[in-house]
């Protein structure tokens, strides 16, 4: 009975630490008058293969027409300009489990501590950051800025999800009020 609700606890907590959802932030210039940018053009582009860079480029250009915005006409022009850049890192994830708590100290001699063993193992978990940002061409003042974050699958289609969601988020709001 005391092993299958450790396992259950085990369980559990393994679940918890896989349903971190994307955490996207959106920020902007107070003072902008989004009414007027109508146009937009990319500027710069970095991920970490041509691959995903033509998705992020799909992406944004999905997004933004479908809140008003123009690609920019052949002469290259435009009111917005837009960067964006994908960026992987490695992050370490600490795991304690132990292996029964057993008697001891605490109320009554019931509670903390006592027998057991506790083991701790080390995950380095892939975190994938975006960062988009949009310049007023003329100025070239930045006016908006998003970043997304969130652990990465070994799956490319899963990530794919992950980086049109993360696009969308980002601009479910646009332009701000």
């Amino acid at each position: 009975m005391k092993k299958t609700i450790q396992l259950a606890i085990v369980a559990a907590l393994f679940v918890a630490a896989g349903a971190v959802a994307q955490d996207v932030r959106t920020d902007f210039e107070h003072s902008a008058n989004f009414e007027h940018y109508r146009t937009f053009c990319i500027a710069k582009l970095h991920a970490s293969n041509q691959i995903v860079e033509n998705r992020l480029r799909d992406a944004l250009t999905r997004d933004l027409t479908q809140h008003g915005m123009q690609p920019a006409s052949g002469d290259g022009t435009c009111d917005l300009t837009v960067t964006a850049i994908g960026n992987v890192h490695n992050q370490q994830e600490y795991s304690t489990f132990y292996d029964g708590l057993g008697g001891g100290w605490g109320w009554r001699g019931r509670g903390w501590g006592g027998g057991g063993q506790s083991f701790t193992t080390v995950q380095q978990i892939p975190v994938g950051t975006l960062i988009v940002d949009l310049f007023d061409s003329q100025s070239k003042q930045l006016v908006f800025r998003g970043t997304a974050q969130s652990e990465l699958s070994k799956n490319p289609d899963k990530n794919t999800d992950k980086l049109y969601k993360a696009v969308d988020k980002m601009f479910k709001n646009y332009p701000p009020k």
